[in-house]
């Protein structure tokens, strides 16, 4: 609402209230949408606020409460109710059919004609071709989706709310795996489609982004609405107070501990067309940062070092000892844990319950003589929801009800059942709210002192600034610096970030 005042509501929610498992999870929420604002949702996981966009999207029906959209009551009973409502929901983790290509990802449902129409494929592909360019990214719409990176991923996922024509855009994290040009680009985006009069609304844990783009702001805790109030009403004191329900003491800090023997040694590691010469060393208590540019190729080095994608050339010793890594077991026997970047695809079993996800690592023991222990399985999963505070209705619930904050506590909770020596942590802070991140920060740092060996890659420079005490760079396949604690900063790492022929044209 560049102008500020308000405009005709398109979504009018009342009394809207929803319920897991006999626990409620939204409570009684009244809200109205107005047309042409950016509306930002913010709260701590699992707050309620991706329940009650989800709930909108056709996704999730209110246990009670209706929906008015544009002045009339409707039944959002599905995703593809709301889309012929002109509502499209962008989520947190993508969402599209692999071995489909981008092209077709993004017709898909748009397609008319009778059942004996042929496809139209080179108007699809100019269309696909002409959203690529509006969004300002060079990805070929003929690849599949299969490969794509994230943030690729997530590129795509807007393209196809902008080639549907929504009125209501509601975007769940979407600056979460995108680089800074990608983050104005989108913003770009989003404020044209507000002053053409679209709604869009905003989920995110970033305040620096919610200020630079929203126009107003509804909190939620623990399932209520606190507050909505326009930006420029609230400070960010005020905002995480209301998030939080109290102050937030300073919790981006590395703890004092004492740094061992080299626990991880990688020397001369390469896979053409994805890293080259990557060499490093990681000691226990230490907590190394790999930061970079997204392609930079930091998640390569990670899924490599774990077994999932070995790499073709050099030698990684742990303990001293050189080893071979074919494959993830093997990984784990050696001691070494992986918290992925893509919690959706690689993280979870979705469908599966959270005692499950918990255990899946650890099959020798919950296990004997091939059959299960259900009773030593649920002992071991409560012990763990209990150590790392995670918040759920019963550990038989599917982990996909989680929110991003307590899955990825799960996550971290299956891998620390292995007793790692060693933890490689993708992003591991990706999309979850300022408290969880700093219990995040306090378990990282316990870790260390425990005298864990940690490799943390973060697209997020305060975070390695902070927590780290070294941080590599990385840049087109290369480490282009290894730069102590003490002469790290957001200029030296963005430096040695930036590709040399990208450099040199700016220069």
């Amino acid at each position: 609402m560049p102008d500020g005042t308000l405009q005709h509501p398109v979504i009018c929610a009342t009394g809207i209230s929803k319920s897991f498992a006999g626990i409620e999870v939204l409570r009684d929420v009244d809200l109205d949408l107005q047309r042409g604002e950016i509306h930002a949702l913010l709260g701590e996981n699992g707050a309620g606020k991706s329940t009650f966009a989800k709930i909108l999207a056709g996704v999730h029906r209110p246990t009670r409460g209706t929906i008015d959209v544009n002045g009339s009551q409707a039944d959002i009973s599905s995703p593809i109710a709301a889309q012929r409502l002109g509502i499209t929901l962008i989520h947190q983790e993508p969402l599209s059919f692999p071995d489909l290509s981008v092209a077709e990802n993004l017709v898909l449902g748009r397609i008319g004609g009778s059942p004996l129409s042929g496809v139209p494929w080179k108007q699809m592909v100019r269309d696909a071709e002409a959203l690529m360019q509006l969004l300002g990214v060079a990805i070929e719409v003929s690849r599949p989706m299969r490969g794509l990176s994230i943030a690729d991923q997530q590129m795509v996922e807007i393209a196809r709310a902008l080639a549907s024509d929504s009125r209501l855009i509601i975007m769940d994290e979407p600056t979460a795996p995108l680089t800074p040009k990608e983050v104005e680009t989108l913003f770009t985006i989003a404020r044209r489609l507000r002053d053409e009069g679209r709604t869009i609304v905003f989920i995110s844990h970033r305040l620096e982004e919610v200020r630079a783009l929203c126009d107003r702001v509804t909190i939620f805790r623990d399932g209520n609405k606190v507050i909505t109030d326009t930006i420029e009403n609230l400070t960010d004191g005020d905002i995480i107070r209301f998030m939080i329900g109290r102050p937030l003491k300073e919790y981006l800090k590395k703890q004092d501990v004492t740094i061992g023997d080299i626990a991880l040694e990688v020397e001369g590691l390469s896979k053409p067309g994805y890293f080259v010469d990557i060499n490093f060393k990681v000691r226990r208590g230490e907590i190394v940062g790999l930061g970079g540019l997204v392609g930079a190729g930091r998640t390569d080095v990670a899924r490599a070092l774990f077994g999932i994608a070995p790499a073709m050339e050099g030698t990684i010793r742990i303990h001293g000892k050189p080893v071979t890594i074919h494959d993830p077991s093997t990984a784990i026997d050696l001691g070494l844990a992986f918290v992925p970047e893509d919690r959706a695809v690689a993280g979870i079993f979705r469908t599966l319950s959270i005692e499950t996800n918990i255990t899946a690592a650890v099959p020798n023991k919950i296990s004997a003589g091939g059959i299960i222990n259900f009773f030593k399985e649920h002992g071991l999963a409560r012990e763990a929801v209990q150590k790392l505070s995670i918040r759920l209705a019963s550990l038989r619930q599917p982990i996909g009800e989680l929110s991003g904050g307590n899955q990825q506590k799960v996550i971290l909770a299956r891998w620390l059942l292995t007793d790692p020596d060693i933890l490689i942590l993708d992003e591991p802070t990706r999309g979850i709210d300022i408290g969880v991140k700093a219990e995040f920060y306090d378990m990282i740092g316990e870790l260390a002192a425990h005298g864990r060996a940690i490799l943390l890659i973060s697209s997020e420079l305060p975070e390695l600034l902070a927590l780290c005490d070294r941080v590599l760079v990385m840049s087109e396949g290369r480490i282009t610096a290894d730069i102590p604690r003490a002469e790290a900063t957001q200029e030296t790492i963005m430096h040695a970030a930036v590709p040399r022929s990208i450099e040199g044209r700016a220069a």
